[in-house]
């Protein structure tokens, strides 16, 4: 884990994911690239009518005066930090950022509402998210400290998630976090017997050619049993899979993906399938 990227908007869910991202910094070594995005348009920028070219070498000025504020931090001394400011909101540049500095991970953090509202659709997170060739960390809650000890994965352990959890075992080793591999077995949805799960799982593990362990969680539904498993395993993470620039829909079914990270307590990391 060398580098990782954090967009920020000043908000203080932004500082949220930027502390989240020096914690995990710190224990690794890493540089953090802290982004962010002016909401100007190409028009705006090339027109002399719109804004005065000394308008906006000021507006520059305030924006970065605004942003070396915003890094000071104590919680950031230690930490290499480099500041990228871009012209324009276009989300698909964090993945351009992500790739250009061969980042490991893409911190951010959410606008919901105790997580009851609506987290991914429609926000800036799901652009992001649609975008990322990385992991993206989705960032709730206010921590002292964080500390990455135990990740969830998730998966309904169909062929085309194989390559998602070589992954998702690699980046749990780089954050030197214990990893726990669950299939929720569910009434709603295509139940299966423990024969069954255990010949689908056995699949997916030849396929992705891992020697982990899986467990297999009876639940009502599956957002209830990956946050039910991930509590009685003390996570501090959860990782599930999406479908990238096809939207975050069809983690298993439906929208489950954004239901887990929108109720989630803790933090919630996705991987690109």
């Amino acid at each position: 884990m060398k580098n990782i990227v954090v967009p920020i908007d000043f908000s203080e869910q932004s500082e949220r994911a930027l502390k989240v991202a020096a914690d995990i910094a710190k224990k690794n070594n890493a540089e953090l690239f802290v982004m962010h995005m002016l909401e100007l348009s190409p028009s705006v920028t090339s027109s002399t009518d719109l804004i005065p070219p000394q308008h906006m070498v000021h507006l520059l000025k305030i924006t970065e005066e605004r942003f070396e504020k915003f890094l000071q931090k104590p919680f950031l001394e230690s930490v290499k930090v480099t500041p990228i400011i871009k012209h324009y909101k276009v989300f698909s540049e964090v993945n351009e950022v992500a790739q250009k500095h061969e980042a490991d991970m893409i911190v951010m953090g959410s606008h919901g509402v105790d997580g009851l509202e609506e987290i991914f659709i429609g926000s800036n997170t799901e652009r992001v998210v649609r975008n990322a060739e990385v992991p993206v960390l989705v960032v709730k809650g206010n921590y002292d400290t964080f500390n990455a000890e135990r990740i969830v994965f998730a998966s309904d352990f169909k062929k085309e998630s194989a390559h998602v959890a070589k992954r998702v075992v690699t980046f749990a080793k780089l954050l030197g976090a214990e990893l726990k591999l669950v299939f929720i077995n569910t009434p709603a949805d295509n139940f299966l017997s423990t024969k069954d799960a255990y010949e689908r799982i056995s699949k997916f593990l030849n396929e992705a050619n891992l020697g982990v362990e899986v467990d297999i969680y009876n639940d009502y539904t599956v957002e209830k049993g990956v946050l039910a498993y991930a509590e009685q395993n003390a996570a501090d993470m959860i990782a599930i899979p999406t479908h990238g620039r096809k939207g975050l829909a069809h983690f298993f079914m439906g929208s489950i993906g954004e239901d887990i990270a929108n109720h989630s307590e803790i933090p919630v990391v996705t991987f690109r399938i």
